[in-house]
């Protein structure tokens, strides 16, 4: 029995950039404020511009010079090791571990921008999986990978910082199947597309990149999908989950512009806890960067806060298309909220907002919600009416006593998706 593992050759060849990376980061950072420093600025004001010079400057630059030298050494030495992988099966490509699997996700969701733009081998690439695995969109691979497949699929899009296997619930079943070759899928969703004749497909995606960056990809590989699936498809149905609804409204967003033809099977999309007028604590961040900037003594400190990632950025004011940020510094505060799309045309659309407080109180939802993303954010709902996404009422659902992460694993989330969308005959009272 193949055994899953927790570290891939790969992850020691991105850790060790990574590593290198961080090094020359902190080594700039040093010398802009020794530099600050050194020109005795005031207390408020702008932090002076250039780098040390003379016997400072060239330690600086020696201590750069070295760092990259040792990196191009390691590269040197894992591109070697690679050559050797056919030979020596303990260094080949093994399952990957849940855990594993949880650290890259997170790893992407605060960096992925910057894996991505860097070639990382920590980078996260964009598939459609299932039981963990990419799907090769070829149609007999798909019908070999998919047994029994229906005419109907249910695409789950998880959301920043998570994977697609988080959509299962931990049981001891699950713990016990991670050292067997294939994941447990046991969890709510699956369950709940067995139950009413839908085949779970899975996107898995870097959510550090931007959410439109992502839509677009997301677009073409749905177009792939609809194309190629083995049986004549009848509807397709989402289900996310906080970025994941972002990155599904971009994807209809630029199928549409775009003419593609999976946007025709697309019936139903459920929305939960996703930030559609965005989350506070990313404009929160934005703060702390303004607050650092202001003394020339502080501002090279912003630097660190200037790492999240694109993805996380994104969330400020939900951006979903291109025009949201390019052409704007995306740590800048300022008044440009992004463009306003409306739902879907043609799909039904839900939303279900989660909120820490036991039972309904305006002021506890507002100030609470469920721990990242306000009650009326993951509504739709917005203090300028020409803002709201206008959700039917009947179509919007406050799960109460729950945080973010507990519309994935507590069943009255997804009992009340599946009230939504089992047949009437079916439904319960």
């Amino acid at each position: 029995m193949t055994k899953k593992t927790h570290v891939h050759l790969s992850d020691l060849q991105g850790l060790s950039r990574l590593s290198i990376e961080a090094i020359a980061g902190l080594t700039r950072l040093v010398e802009a404020l020794h530099h600050s420093i050194a020109r005795k600025p005031g207390v408020f004001g702008t932090s002076p511009s250039g780098t040390t010079s003379g016997i400072t400057g060239f330690v600086y630059r020696s201590i750069q010079g070295v760092t990259a030298l040792v990196g191009g050494g390691l590269d040197a030495t894992f591109a070697q090791l690679k050559r050797l992988v056919p030979l020596v099966p303990a260094l080949g490509a093994r399952l990957s571990s849940p855990e594993r699997e949880a650290v890259l996700a997170a790893l992407n969701g605060v960096l992925g921008d910057y894996l991505a733009d860097t070639h990382n081998p920590l980078a996260i690439p964009m598939r459609l999986r299932r039981d963990g695995q990419p799907l090769m969109l070829e149609t007999q691979a798909l019908a070999a990978a998919v047994p029994q497949p229906t005419g109907k699929l249910l695409v789950l899009v998880h959301g920043l910082c998570m994977n697609d296997l988080q959509w299962a619930r931990p049981t001891a079943a699950s713990r016990r199947s991670q050292e067997t070759a294939v994941p447990d899928d046991s969890g709510h969703a699956a369950r709940l597309a067995r139950d009413l004749g839908y085949t779970p497909i899975y996107l898995h995606y870097n959510s550090g990149r931007h959410i439109s960056s992502n839509g677009r990809e997301f677009d073409d590989l749905m177009e792939a999908l609809v194309s190629l699936w083995p049986v004549p498809l009848t509807e397709v149905v989402m289900l996310t989950h906080s970025m994941g609804g972002l990155v599904a409204r971009s994807a209809c967003h630029y199928g549409a512009e775009a003419g593609h033809d999976w946007l025709r099977y697309l019936r139903r999309i459920f929305f939960l806890g996703t930030p559609h007028h965005g989350a506070p604590l990313e404009r929160g961040g934005n703060w702390v960067d303004i607050l650092l900037g202001v003394s020339p003594y502080t501002a090279p400190f912003a630097r660190l806060g200037k790492i999240r990632s694109a993805g996380i950025t994104d969330l400020r004011y939900g951006n979903l298309v291109d025009e949201d940020w390019q052409g704007h510094d995306r740590f800048s505060r300022s008044a440009t909220r992004p463009r306003s799309l409306p739902l879907p045309k043609g799909v039904l659309c839900y939303a279900i907002a989660a909120t820490t407080v036991e039972q309904a109180s305006d002021l506890g939802q507002r100030l609470l919600g469920d721990g990242l993303v306000p009650v009326n954010s993951a509504l739709g709902l917005h203090d300028e009416a020409s803002l709201s996404l206008k959700f039917p009422a009947s179509r919007l659902w406050v799960a109460y006593g729950m945080n973010h992460l507990d519309l994935l694993n507590q069943t009255a989330a997804i009992d009340r998706v599946r009230r939504w969308l089992a047949p009437r005959s079916r439904r319960a009272s």
